[in-house]
């Protein structure tokens, strides 16, 4: 029997004999755990005599449960239930969900009115702000339209005609679930990482787009749980609007009970249909959650669902390449970047004038001065806290500056300059200029959420304008140069670290932007996979990009910068070509940090 048919024929299920030196084989008996056994029964066992008792009881009239349970009144109270219960929802969470971005935004005063919101409607219980909004014509008689402080009304109504039963149900419903909604949704937001907002930033995307696409998103694994703990305890708070004289679920069930004195069965109807719409708002949320958890995890869990939830594969466009994955493409040995031109755009030059940038009493940039000409290569080195991240990050403007000026081929990022005024532009447009400056962050800040090939054509149809074919035309060709082509379907947890960070570069990249700035890129992976990410570096360093780059890999610098920056406290102490600053240092602080880095 070949090895092939060995493996077929056996269960992978049952136990394994172990093969021994002598060719003969162990019976392997899997341990044994008699007390989960013993727990086990005991736990059905008392299953099947509530059950029991719970069936043959002739006081809980089933019989009666029977007659009533799909009575007309009953499912007539159901719709209203559910009405109430979903119309609360969409209005609790749409306005809790305002408040929680107010309450995260940089408005002091939309902080506070969120602030005072979620204060007082927590603190009033349900059953009163739905008496209070009942009452509501006591305090006053009509509800207008107007310019506030003048007699000038558009349109007035009764409030008694206006505020009905229904309609202070509905408001009093959604009015409670904002309170606790926005809380939920504010606590999703603060769950995400900053390097996200860092990285959709970085690539230009507007604002909106970050909390829609990049943002919620990814909060909606920490906001869906409770959410849908709030939904659930609404479909059943709706019961309390039997205090309106609304005649929904459990109203009913009062009102027949009341009649014919069949309180048990009555109340039982009542749960049982309770029950039942627990039972969809919890599948629902499972199919919600499962949808959101796409990156979260290596492999999708198991679940009583995964037979009707087969992952179907995903082609690639037509017109792309159909390859297997390769390692990144060699270095070649003259500047043409063997294929990397004709996917970047021409190098910018970069002009740095007397940048100088504190975090409250700590100076961390001071007078800086660098010139990086196009299409050059640039290292800039110095010991942690010696602020070469905050100098990068100044140049695409994620962090202002407090004085001087950076400009791109001649053009600000984040100013307009009127003679010697900066006006600081709006973030639109802030955002639009950055997107000349890509940026690869330290920690790949790749979106979890995303496909490797999601990831690579967001920007560029947000920001570039382009077609969904031709930014996914553009993404495989720059995951074929990365060595990843393969992996478009993947998320970026599935990837190892330095898969990760070439995907970073290819994310960068599908902008074409005219600088492409590099933070400490491989600092976050094992010494293994640091070579698969410089090799793509140096590649891209042939292609006429303009590359400044943020690195401890001395050797790495020697190899590949034009241009080598010392900086020391915020200063720059040294700078000249690699020859010059690695072997004949003119500072002598140079001197030493090369001395105990080399």
């Amino acid at each position: 029997m070949t090895i092939t048919a060995d493996f077929v024929a056996v269960n992978p299920l049952s136990p394994q004999p172990a093969k021994r030196t002598d060719g003969t084989h162990y019976r392997i008996v899997p341990a044994r755990y008699p007390l989960r056994k013993v727990g086990t029964f005991l736990a059905l066992a008392l299953i099947l005599a509530v059950a029991h008792s719970t069936i043959t009881n002739e006081r809980w009239g089933w019989p009666v449960f029977a007659e009533w349970f799909f009575a007309e009144p009953i499912l007539v109270g159901l719709s209203r239930t559910l009405l109430l219960t979903f119309l609360g929802t969409f209005f609790g969470f749409a306005l809790g969900t305002l408040l929680a971005l107010a309450r995260v935004s940089g408005s002091p005063l939309l902080a506070g009115v969120s602030w005072v919101y979620v204060w007082i409607f927590r603190s009033i219980p349900l059953i009163v702000l739905l008496l209070l909004l009942n009452n509501l014509g006591y305090l006053y008689e009509t509800i207008r339209l107007g310019v506030p402080y003048t007699d000038i009304t558009f349109a007035s109504w009764q409030t008694t005609l206006l505020i009905t039963p229904f309609f202070a149900a509905v408001l009093g419903l959604g009015l409670h679930a904002a309170a606790f909604s926005s809380e939920i949704v504010r606590g999703g937001i603060l769950s995400v990482d900053q390097g996200q907002l860092e990285a959709a930033a970085a690539l230009g995307l507007p604002r909106r787009h970050q909390a829609t696409r990049i943002v919620l998103p990814q909060a909606m694994r920490s906001i869906l749980p409770g959410g849908f703990n709030e939904v659930i305890m609404l479909a059943k708070g709706s019961s309390q609007v039997y205090i309106l004289a609304l005649p929904e679920l459990f109203y009913t069930v009062q009102v027949i009970y009341r009649r014919n004195l069949e309180v048990i069965p009555l109340l039982m109807v009542a749960t049982v249909w309770y029950l039942v719409i627990l039972s969809v708002l919890s599948t629902i949320q499972f199919f919600i959650e499962r949808h959101y958890a796409k990156g979260a995890l290596r492999n999708q869990p198991s679940s009583v669902f995964r037979y009707f939830l087969k992952d179907k594969p995903v082609d690639k466009p037509a017109g792309a390449a159909r390859v297997t994955s390769t390692p990144a493409a060699p270095v070649s040995s003259g500047r043409a970047g063997d294929g990397w031109a004709a996917r970047t755009a021409p190098g910018g030059a970069v002009s740095i004038q007397n940048v100088s940038k504190s975090f409250g009493d700590l100076r961390v940039l001071r007078d800086v001065s660098l010139e990086i000409p196009a299409g050059s290569v640039t290292a800039i080195l110095g010991q942690s806290g010696s602020g070469k991240s905050t100098l990068l990050r100044t140049i695409n403007h994620l962090e202002s500056v407090d004085d001087g000026i950076i400009s791109v081929d001649g053009k600000l990022i984040g100013y307009q300059k009127d003679g010697d005024t900066l006006f600081e532009l709006k973030e639109p447009e802030i955002l639009k200029r950055r997107a000349d400056v890509g940026m690869v962050f330290q920690n790949f800040n790749l979106f979890p959420h995303m496909t490797v090939l999601e990831n690579i054509v967001d920007a560029p149809i947000t920001v570039r304008g382009l077609s969904k074919a031709e930014a996914e035309a553009l993404a495989y060709e720059l995951l074929d140069r990365v060595g990843l082509s393969d992996k478009a379907q993947s998320y970026p947890r599935q990837l190892s670290g330095g898969q990760q960070q070439r995907v970073a570069i290819a994310r960068a990249l599908a902008l074409k932007p005219k600088v492409l700035l590099f933070d400490e890129p491989t600092s976050a992976l094992d010494p293994e996979l640091v070579n698969e990410v410089l090799d793509v570096i140096k590649e891209l360093a042939r292609s006429g990009s303009t590359l400044v780059i943020v690195t401890h890999e001395i050797g790495f610098a020697r190899e590949v910068a034009d241009t080598v920056v010392f900086l020391e406290q915020g200063q720059i102490l040294e700078k000249g070509p690699p020859a010059q600053i690695f072997n004949a240092p003119a500072h002598p602080r140079t001197a030493a940090f090369l001395a105990k880095v080399l």
